[in-house]
C-alpha cells in the first residue's frame, strides 16, 4: 500500500527542477515540491511540513498534524514500512 507520510523540508536541492530534501523520521530523500510552492519563493519552503507521496510533496501540513499523523501511522505499523521502503531505495 502506498500512502502519504509527513516530512519536513530541510533544504532546496535544485531550484530549476523544484526539488527539495525532506527529512522523514531521520531518513532524507529528494522530492519534487512543485505542487506546494504556490506564489512564494522556493526557498520559503524550507522548514515546511509536507505530506509526501510517490516522490512528491502533495500538500503543506502543520507540525501538529505531522506529529499526529506519524503517531497514528506508527500505531498502525505503516510508518515503519514506508520508512523501511525509503531506506531500501538508497535515498537516505
Amino acid at each position: 500500500m502506498c500512502l502519504g507520510i509527513p516530512g519536513r523540508i530541510v533544504a532546496i536541492s535544485d531550484t530549476q527542477r523544484k526539488l527539495a530534501t525532506v527529512d522523514v523520521c531521520g531518513v532524507k530523500r529528494e522530492v519534487n515540491i512543485a505542487c506546494i510552492i504556490g506564489e512564494r519563493a522556493i526557498e520559503a519552503c524550507i522548514g515546511d511540513w509536507v505530506l509526501v507521496h510517490a516522490g512528491f510533496a502533495m500538500s503543506i501540513i502543520d507540525e501538529q498534524q505531522a506529529a499526529e499523523t506519524l503517531r497514528i501511522l506508527t500505531e498502525l505499523g505503516e510508518a515503519q514500512q514506508e520508512i523501511a521502503a525509503m531506506r531500501a531505495s538508497g535515498r537516505s
